[in-house]
């Protein structure tokens, strides 16, 4: 359909489609979608490689991880429109075969990670099969007419059979994944944008709502998981009290609760629980996280394990890191409080 090899495409940035005549409002729509976290259809002028352009339906939707709710994909189809139906005797219609045995007709997708390119998504051309076919009805930017619910429910059709088989492969992988978001009932849910900025901070660390009973944990970072050997649906929306145990010092426990209360920042020497029900000793401090507007969006703890590298390779000290690290989640959160992804208020 574009006239690009797969080497030319992978990695690149859909604006590498865009042109002259493409409509600025149709680009806000996709990027109001993608910060909301939802499905969009709309029609939308591309361009090939060699410049001609294409008017497509653009229908695109969220994968979301199974695990924790997050969005990790993005799947987006392409149905190409031609400016006016055809006329009768003119030729094959929309969804007659042709003597080659081809659709008129047929579907383009695509698939992209806010992160990274995933190698298990071009698995899918394996399985899906696109013929294009293109007429020259399809080779002008002039204006085609609205999209018929025909190409609507084709559209939507393509993605739902991609998403059943990004969830066949996620099953392979262990790495589920689902159409609808997946997450544990009353738990906050973070905005994609801000769980990514979450995860370049190395430190363990883990973030509470305050605003729901219990103070459920909405965030766990990798190195937290690591240090106690849960996994992340093990520890989202759980108390943060929950790494306690039976020699846990109570009036450790009544400061935690005091700071918490107060909405101060603390830090005590805590003794935790892994999984495994090993012991450490944790180097723990806790502070408010405000939003954008100044109220309080969050707790975040952050974890250091006692006698475990108390200098790191920049000479900083464990307090130091900590603060470090609440700096670096204040950051990310005031900043994906500003833009249009969801908010704490």
């Amino acid at each position: 359909m574009s006239g690009y090899s797969k080497e030319e495409v992978i990695g690149k940035n859909g604006r590498a489609f865009q042109g002259p005549g493409t409509s600025r409002r149709s680009i806000i729509e996709i990027q109001e979608a993608i910060q909301e976290e939802r499905t969009i259809q709309t029609i939308l002028l591309n361009y090939r490689k060699d410049g001609t352009p294409i008017w497509m339906l653009f229908h695109m939707s969220p994968v979301f991880s199974k695990e924790d709710g997050r969005v990790i994909h993005f799947v987006a189809v392409q149905v190409p429109m031609s400016r006016k139906p055809r006329r009768s005797g003119s030729g094959p219609g929309r969804d007659e075969v042709c003597e080659d045995g081809c659709r008129s007709r047929d579907i383009v997708f695509g698939s992209c990670r806010r992160e990274v390119c995933s190698d298990s998504v071009l698995e899918l051309e394996r399985l899906l099969a696109f013929e294009s076919l293109f007429d020259s009805d399809n080779r002008d930017d002039e204006e085609p007419r609205e999209a018929s619910d025909q190409e609507k429910r084709r559209a939507a059709a393509a993605v739902n059979n991609i998403l059943s088989l990004l969830t066949h492969y996620s099953e392979l992988t262990g790495k589920l994944v689902c159409e609808k978001r997946c997450t544990l009932s009353g738990i906050g849910l973070l905005g994609a944008s801000l769980i990514i900025s979450l995860g370049r901070i190395k430190q363990s660390f883990v973030l509470t709502d305050p605003h729901l009973p219990e103070m459920p944990i909405v965030y766990a970072s990798d190195a937290f998981l690591k240090l106690t050997g849960y996994a992340r649906h093990e520890v989202l929306g759980c108390q943060c009290m929950f790494l306690s145990g039976v020699d846990t010092d109570p009036s450790t426990l009544s400061q935690v609760k005091e700071s918490i209360r107060t909405e101060q920042a603390c830090t005590v020497r805590i003794l935790n629980y892994r999984k495994d029900r090993s012991s450490f000793w944790n180097l723990l401090h806790i502070s408010p996280v405000r939003n954008a507007s100044g109220k309080i969006a969050y707790s975040v703890w952050v974890q250091m394990e006692e006698g475990c590298g108390y200098q790191d390779a920049q000479g900083l000290s464990p307090e130091m890191r900590q603060r470090s690290a609440v700096g670096a989640v204040k950051v990310a959160v005031r900043s994906s409080s500003m833009g249009a992804g969801p908010s704490k208020s």
